[in-house]
């Protein structure tokens, strides 16, 4: 099999990897390229944190369910491929994202690692419901601790998510682009260009500002056009460490 353009890794609960994954899904009809979608889960990433000290009190709830619906991702690639794969992902995102403001402390986060969650979305993407009960089969977690063990090799540890390889397997890796909006399908092709052109540049090592904007999507109360309210993320987290 011919190697992919992109690798992306994702973790369905990351509001980020949405956005930045519908970002790359654009340039990726546009220019005729080839995406895998790669396991990166931030529970097992953060199995050795302090949640209660480190983030704010709904992350482990969303980690978690996180974790419970890449087992479903993996379950799917097993049985049907990455092209499934990539498109469960899609309705996964529209399903968490995409539906409405979703309180912080609110039970919906850990609701998402759930089967009355997890079915309707099988079934929107055309995928058997029972699928549905890899949310418990821990067997999964050595591919997706495998997979994000491979991401932290390409690209060091002190990351999140998104990450992304360009011209895989010896194109460099990195983590990001971190955006807080959707672009146009023009600006799509401009940021991809001037990614790549960092990318191609075998020093490039780091970009990046802490001030983030809240995800422009409905669960968190941003909608389009509108700019979210500007926090200060350190760590991977907004909450200043205890």
């Amino acid at each position: 099999m011919a190697a992919p353009d992109v690798r992306y890794w994702f973790d369905p609960v990351c509001p980020y990897c949405w956005l930045t994954s519908g970002w790359v899904r654009t340039v990726a009809r546009r220019r005729g390229l080839t995406v895998q979608w790669q396991f990166i889960s931030l529970r097992l990433l953060n199995a050795h944190v302090d949640y209660d000290a480190q983030f704010p009190p709904e992350y482990e709830a969303g980690h978690t369910a996180g974790l419970r619906l890449l087992r479903v991702c993996a379950a799917v690639r097993e049985a049907h491929g990455d092209e499934a794969v990539g498109r469960f992902y899609e309705h996964l995102g529209e399903a968490v994202f995409e539906q409405g403001e979703v309180p912080e402390h609110s039970s919906e986060r850990e609701r998402r690692g759930t089967r009355e969650f997890v079915v309707p979305v099988l079934e929107q993407a055309g995928l058997p419901t029972d699928l549905a009960d890899a949310l418990e089969a821990d067997r999964h977690d050595a591919t997706i601790q495998a997979e994000t063990d491979e991401a932290l090799a390409l690209v060091g540890k002190d990351v999140g998510t998104p990450l992304m390889q360009i011209d895989p397997p010896d194109g460099l890796a990195f983590f990001g682009p971190v955006i807080s909006r959707r672009p146009t399908e023009e600006q799509a092709e401009e940021l991809w260009d001037h990614v790549v052109g960092l990318a191609s540049f075998p020093g490039f090592a780091e970009l990046k500002r802490s001030l983030r904007e809240r995800p422009q999507l409905p669960a968190f109360g941003v909608a389009p056009g509108e700019v979210g309210l500007v926090e200060d993320w350190h760590g991977g987290s907004r909450r200043q460490h205890r």
